[in-house]
């Protein structure tokens, strides 16, 4: 896995955030002067996260996440814990700031990752108000079982292939143009020509299931993302996360569904680190 924009800093200012999640590690490194530098690392190898924390000689690290407990034994150096919807809240907002976006007001801001959570941002006040279990841990099962793509990378390449009407049934394949005020395009079942397909001896391309994937997770998260603005009345969803790191073909399909339903959806840049620079932000301000 590429490490872009991580140089180690090394001296007694640095301050070091760390989102230990269930797919990945998430860290940031900051010091005292300078912008953030981050890095990704596999959640399933916390020796090396540790060692990467240490070669920063950092005064302090701000750890967050599943893995935060089990990270902070391996640790030689000062830690805080830092609530992890309070570190995304502030990790989004400084990231939303740096790209000359609003940061303030109320928004969604959608922690994208192995799963899905949702969070009402009010100012300073974070709150987890729903999510899902589909996220990119779903693509990754999903991708190796149906595929026998097991690779991130590999996978969202593939989806941006592929097309999803060949493994989606649409509503326009059940009903005439004009016969229900729905929109021919909109899909009907998630998958559902696959077993048609298969039990007529018809080949599947890889990348139309690739693709049928990406609208399976993208199209019921931001469903849900409208539900939960419309019952909190707020009008833009921040959507972040790992899962939206190099993936157009999820971007794409969670934009459409967004702005369908009425909502002004925003994907932050570098939004995968929003918890670990937000654990950073937290532990620093705590010193």
């Amino acid at each position: 896995m590429k490490n872009e924009g991580y140089h180690p800093v090394r001296g007694k200012e640095t301050t070091v955030g760390v989102d230990a999640g269930a797919t990945l590690a998430k860290l940031a490194c900051q010091p005292e002067r300078g912008q953030p530098a981050f890095e990704l690392v596999p959640a399933d190898d916390l020796p090396r996260v540790a060692t990467r924390v240490h070669a920063a000689r950092p005064r302090r690290v701000g750890i967050t996440g599943g893995g935060a407990a089990e990270l902070a034994r391996l640790l030689r150096v000062d830690c805080a814990h830092v609530n992890e919807f309070a570190a995304w809240g502030s990790g989004a907002a400084a990231l939303l700031a740096r790209h000359g976006q609003p940061a303030g007001g109320r928004y969604l801001l959608v922690s994208l990752g192995t799963g899905t959570s949702v969070l009402l941002v009010d100012e300073l006040a974070v709150v987890r108000v729903g999510g899902t279990a589909l996220g990119g841990g779903t693509l990754l099962g999903l991708g190796a079982g149906l595929i026998g793509v097991g690779g991130f990378e590999e996978l969202t390449a593939l989806a941006d292939q592929g097309r999803r009407e060949e493994v989606d049934l649409r509503v326009s394949d059940i009903y005439r143009a004009g016969e229900i005020p729905l929109a021919g395009d909109l899909t009907a079942s998630n998958f559902g020509k696959l077993s048609r397909r298969l039990e007529a001896g018809e080949q599947v391309e890889p990348a139309h299931l690739a693709h049928a994937l990406m609208g399976l997770v993208a199209e019921n998260v931001a469903l849900v993302c409208g539900g939960l603005a419309a019952t909190h009345q707020v009008q833009r969803i921040v959507f972040a996360g790992s899962t939206l790191r190099r993936n157009p073909t999820l971007v794409r399909i969670l934009d459409t569904i967004t702005r369908a339903l009425g909502r002004t959806p925003h994907f932050l840049r570098d939004g995968e680190f929003a918890g670990s620079l937000g654990a950073l932000l937290l532990a620093g301000a705590a010193a």
